[in-house]
């Protein structure tokens, strides 16, 4: 085979394998276009790039998804109680049996001492059953606020596995009035937690996020989250951006040019 002839064929693997890498890297950043088409909001959620003490998350991305207590709907809350809060719901999405759920998420609180506020994902059914509790984060004045003490215990496996509450009065716009507050000891932030978690049976589900107010309505909580890939694809199937289509068309052209110099 000529030298000229193996050039293009390494050019044009290579420039259609970037459709899967470039086109994988951006699809990862679900958030960055807003919430996404058929997600359901009860409450207050949204999207929101860099803000106070929320970085963007580790997996990349403008923008991450976040809910509120700011904004909450009396009564939407996990079973063991709670005033009033919010929930994000993904869209029905289909898994394999063994495929990790994965993503990141950041508890954020502005309430302290006996005012446990708490946050949690869970993997529902499509009836929206609950299938597994992934994670749980609460206001606590001293000790772990990741996973949450007094609740259910979790299904996925977190990384770090236990987190304390850096603590102050943490600047975050989805707080709406009570970012830069603090009531007591417990207020502030965890950073950026993994949770994994292998999906035992394949079917259809739902992931939901939410927060709760524990017996008030004031001082909020939130959350933010992102990087959520189910068997390593982002939730719903990657959506190639228009560059990467561009580049897997070159690719293809290349591999075509190649095919009909081999037949001449």
């Amino acid at each position: 085979m000529k030298k000229s002839v193996k050039a293009m064929i390494i050019a044009a693997l290579f420039l259609a394998s970037t459709f899967f890498i470039v086109g994988g890297a951006a699809a990862t950043s679900l958030f960055d276009g807003g919430i996404p088409a058929g997600w359901t909001t009860v409450g207050n959620a949204g999207t929101l790039g860099a803000n106070g003490v929320v970085t963007l998350a580790p997996s990349g991305g403008s923008q991450y998804g976040w809910v509120s207590t700011s904004g909450g709907v009396n009564g939407n809350h996990l079973s063991i109680g709670g005033t009033d809060g919010s929930t994000l719901t993904s869209s029905l999405f289909s898994a394999s049996a063994g495929d990790a759920l994965a993503f990141q998420f950041n508890y954020v609180t502005s309430d302290g001492a006996g005012y446990a506020d708490y946050a949690w994902a869970r993997l529902l059914d499509s009836s929206g059953t609950q299938v597994a509790l992934l994670f749980t984060a609460r206001t606590t004045p001293n000790g772990n606020s990741v996973p949450g003490f007094g609740m259910p215990a979790i299904a996925a496996t977190i990384d770090p596995a236990t987190v304390t509450i850096t603590a102050g009065g943490p600047q975050w716009s989805p707080l709406g009035s009570y970012s830069g507050a603090c009531y007591n000891a417990g207020c502030g932030f965890t950073g950026w937690v993994k949770s994994t978690y292998d999906i035992a049976n394949a079917g259809n589900y739902y992931l939901q996020f939410g927060v709760a107010n524990w017996q008030d309505t004031i001082y909020d909580s939130g959350m933010a989250f992102d990087g959520i890939t189910v068997g390593g694809v982002p939730i719903g199937g990657a959506v190639p951006e228009p560059a990467t289509m561009f580049l897997l068309g070159l690719g293809l052209v290349g591999l075509a040019r190649v095919r009909r110099k081999f037949k001449k």
